[in-house]
């Protein structure tokens, strides 16, 4: 695990890139059949898009609930996660699939997601006493001095990172 950084740093990334969020809810625990496979097919994803970082994947963290799961990620941009979602020959389309045929509409396992595409200058961070995490893993970590020492003036700063 990465040390803490005992200061204040922000998180840059050069260009456009992608928030996109994903989840998983469990609406009928017992039908461990229908969930299941939902609930294995996005570390194999993960560990996929992790060996092959050509395919546009910045960095992706996993948080869960009490019969929910989600994963923040971070994309190169909006055309490699499509490209990702829809390649047949890769771990995405082959599990929503199978969701499909499995699952669909009827209520058993809920899933959804959110894409944001994030222009330079339309973001800012600080992270104190952290280690790298969230966008500063995705993308590099800056002293929060000068420029970079108040909200509106990283959100300024981002735009020439």
């Amino acid at each position: 695990m990465s040390g803490i950084i005992k200061q204040r740093m922000c998180a840059e990334v050069e260009g456009e890139f992608v928030v996109f969020l994903i989840g998983a809810r469990i609406n009928k625990p017992w039908k461990i059949w229908k969930w299941w496979p939902v609930a294995t097919a996005m570390p194999r994803m993960l560990i996929e898009l992790q060996k092959r970082p050509e395919l546009g994947l910045l960095h992706a963290r996993q948080s869960f609930g009490f019969n929910s799961a989600m994963v923040i990620q971070y994309w190169r941009s909006f055309e490699h996660l499509e490209a990702y979602a829809k390649q047949r020959d890769l771990a995405h389309l082959p599990a929503w699939q199978a969701f499909n045929k499995a699952v669909s509409s009827n209520g058993d396992v809920g899933i959804w997601h959110e894409t944001y595409v994030i222009e330079p200058g339309r973001y800012e961070t600080i992270y104190n006493n952290m280690p790298p995490f969230g966008l500063g893993k995705a993308g590099r970590l800056v002293d929060a001095v000068g420029a970079r020492q108040q909200a509106r003036q990283r959100m300024k700063s981002a735009k020439v990172a």
